[in-house]
């Protein structure tokens, strides 16, 4: 079964609407579409009913995309209340034992984690210290659960002097994204574009997450001047322990501040032991598949 979905937040014309719907049609034919999934536009409700008709008078079945999902998440309950039937929504952030659950995973994991990769562990200090003088493991301040901050660790990919170089190349961040994140950086060296390259930069986080500072999945550890963008309601992201991975990092980590604050906030309303080992398990593919470019 085909299904086809559309977004009508940048549709605005009349001429536009015509067109899209001729489109549409046409799809619906060819592709043997048998059910259309609409995305409404609050600002064009009448282009969302025009579209609900146009569809459904080409045979197939509509559905509507809820656009509250993206404040309450996709884990509602459903509530019985005198008969009449209510969609429940769950207290925001964990209970104290899925806290506990959360914990004692991220606890055996990179127990484990550190345990069987201490091999490799030792292979990267050492090529390390032959590449470049200076520290193997780099720690930086970053702002963890309920605006606290710790040391997190990481190998060095950089140069020793990277801090003092970071003023002059400012200018060439993107201010969109709205994280300082430089592409080909000229700082890095050659053992750390390959250790970013299989993201095993990020393995002595290991140690933070065995020491609770950190967890295995969860929202995107800041560093402080990123931290203070971010205000009113979205800091709810910080009821979690900032995590080693999680949706921003299945999606290249090229991803715009505003746009990872959602993904950080409806993981924390929908979070759950099984949505850790997916992330997890998306993580090691999406490794994998950047390693084979």
């Amino acid at each position: 079964m085909l299904v086809g979905r559309m977004s009508l937040t940048h549709i605005a014309t009349d001429q536009m609407v015509d067109a899209s719907t001729t489109v549409m049609h046409r799809l619906i034919d060819e592709l043997d579409v048998h059910r259309v999934i609409i995305e409404p536009s609050e600002e064009l409700p009448q282009t969302t009913l025009d579209f609900v008709r146009e569809a459904k008078s080409g045979g197939v079945r509509v559905s509507l995309l809820p656009r509250i999902l993206e404040v309450v998440g996709s884990t509602i309950e459903v509530d019985d209340v005198n008969g009449l039937t209510l969609l429940g929504v769950r207290r925001f952030g964990l209970s104290r034992s899925s806290r506990l659950i959360k914990r004692s995973f991220d606890a055996v994991g990179s127990a484990v984690g550190l345990t069987v990769l201490s091999p490799i562990l030792l292979v990267i200090a050492i090529l390390i210290k032959l590449d470049t003088r200076g520290t193997v493991i780099f720690r930086q301040t970053r702002i963890g659960r309920d605006g606290g901050a710790f040391e997190m660790w990481k190998f060095r990919t950089m140069v020793s002097d990277a801090d003092e170089l970071k003023s002059s190349l400012v200018v060439c961040g993107d201010p969109e994204m709205g994280l300082f994140k430089i592409p080909d950086d000229p700082r890095v060296t050659r053992v750390g574009r390959w250790l970013r390259r299989a993201s095993l930069d990020e393995l002595p986080q290991l140690v933070n997450v065995l020491r609770g500072e950190m967890s295995l999945v969860g929202p995107r550890p800041l560093v402080a001047d990123e931290d203070m963008r971010i205000t009113g309601r979205d800091r709810a992201r910080l009821q979690l322990t900032p995590g080693m991975t999680g949706h921003w990092q299945i999606q290249g980590g090229r991803v715009p501040l505003a746009e990872m604050i959602k993904l950080d906030y409806l993981y924390v309303a929908g979070w759950s032991l099984w949505c850790d080992i997916k992330i997890l398990l998306r993580t090691v593919s999406h490794v994998f598949a950047r390693r084979g470019m």
